[in-house]
């Protein structure tokens, strides 16, 4: 196996892991016994358990970000739902990573990886205000799209973890939260047109 594969798979056991459990609460020994490898062979790769959690957050953000990437064509309202519906897709395929990046806390968190997280919400943001055409957003529209990709970041929490509601109400309730709070904004904010809610 080549050192960037031995890398990877020390990682996806980390990752795996963070995904059951807060990550301060996984040891070494913990990773070890999941990816079938030595203490030492860790050490090989990694001068500390610390720099590990830190470069498996930091892979889960890169995913994020890279899953973001595109956008399809059409209408806004079809154009925001499928943005929404990426969101979800690309939380539900990196699943163990996404709790484990919004579990991380203080324990783990840094200036590096809280800087990668914000290029997350900061990207879902952007996905938003192209799907719905604007290009120069209010105050008081970028903090109402902030707000909501709080509500989006503590819905797929529960969600991936308890799966009680069905994947195909998600996108659409989540869509439907977004609305509400568009059409608010646009009650106190003369920039934000009322045909801006989808």
């Amino acid at each position: 196996m080549s050192p960037q594969a031995r890398r990877d798979e020390l990682i996806a056991a980390a990752l795996d892991l963070f995904g059951s459990r807060a990550p301060e609460l996984v040891t070494v020994d913990d990773i070890i016994g999941r990816a079938m490898v030595s203490r030492p062979l860790f050490y090989r790769y990694f001068s500390s358990l610390r720099e590990l959690q830190v470069e498996a957050l930091r892979t889960v953000t890169v995913g994020l970000v890279d899953g973001l990437a595109g956008l399809e064509e059409g209408p806004p309202p079809e154009r925001l739902r499928a943005a929404v519906r990426g969101l979800v897709d690309v939380a539900d395929h990196y699943r163990a990573g996404y709790v484990a990046l919004l579990r991380s806390g203080s324990v783990i968190a840094t200036s590096e990886t809280d800087a990668a997280i914000d290029e997350v919400r900061n990207r879902a943001v952007e996905l938003i205000l192209d799907a719905l055409a604007v290009t120069e957003p209010s105050p008081l529209l970028l903090l109402t799209l902030r707000c909501w990709t709080a509500v989006v970041e503590g819905a797929l929490l529960s969600w991936l973890q308890e799966r009680t509601v069905p994947r195909e109400s998600l996108d659409g309730w989540l869509v439907d939260q977004l609305t509400a709070m568009l059409s608010a904004t646009a009650a106190h904010d003369p920039t934000v047109p009322a045909a801006l809610t989808p």
